[in-house]
């Protein structure tokens, strides 16, 4: 049950968030522009990103279809320090092989058909990484573990989407600040996609949603 579409849209935070995201992504009208728009001011994009964590927590709180079992004592979710240095422009690869249709397990057992997009390829502290972007009903979904699964952050992965209309000329901004965790990390009666095994990536990404375990480490 809950598959796909709540995992991605359920919540109105998310909502907020994503349109957030593309207000600042597109605020001087192309890729390059934005980068440069956030470069000279940090801040406001620091800003904006606590603002979507807020509303997030709001959701969570009192949202009826909200995750959270005890909304009564939930205190709000837990994230790494905002770091731009961890919103990195990806170079995509486009898939050309002709088994693009990928069966993605679920974390109940089933399973849903996704598309092979492509693959982004990009550095994290001078190291080449890749990940496998995966396309179901117009949206790309980064579905991905790093060195810090398991330990900082949900053992089962995070997540990241967005509309296909946000990859232009073969490329992606990745801003894993806004990883966040699947609704099975906080109700197992939620089923989510499980990450591909070759989207581990060998690095710590210190940005986006922590589990709150690692907070009290």
């Amino acid at each position: 049950m809950f598959k796909n579409k709540v995992i991605r849209y359920s919540t109105i935070a998310m909502v907020i968030a994503i349109l957030a995201y593309f207000m600042i992504e597109n605020m001087s009208g192309s890729a390059s522009s934005s980068d440069d728009a956030i470069a000279a001011n940090p801040a406001a994009y620091k800003a904006k990103l606590l603002q979507e964590r807020a509303a997030k927590d709001e959701q969570f709180k009192s949202g009826q279809d909200s995750p959270i079992k005890d909304k009564e004592s939930f205190h709000g979710l837990h994230y790494f320090e905002p770091n731009l240095g961890l919103r990195i422009k990806a170079n995509i690869s486009p898939y050309m092989q002709d088994d693009k249709e990928v069966i993605v397990k679920y974390t109940d057992g089933t399973s849903e058909k996704y598309e092979k997009y492509g693959y982004a390829n990009f550095n994290v502290e001078g190291q080449g990484q890749k990940l496998l972007l995966l396309k179901n009903e117009g949206t790309i979904s980064v579905l991905f573990r790093d060195a810090t699964s398991g330990k900082q952050t949900y053992g089962g992965g995070r997540y990241l989407d967005y509309p296909l209309d946000q990859i232009k000329n073969n490329t992606i901004v990745l801003d894993f600040n806004k990883a966040y965790n699947p609704y099975c990390a906080y109700q197992e009666s939620f089923a989510c996609p499980v990450p591909p095994a070759e989207n581990t990536l060998t690095v710590a990404i210190h940005a986006g949603e922590v589990t709150e375990e690692a907070t009290h480490q």
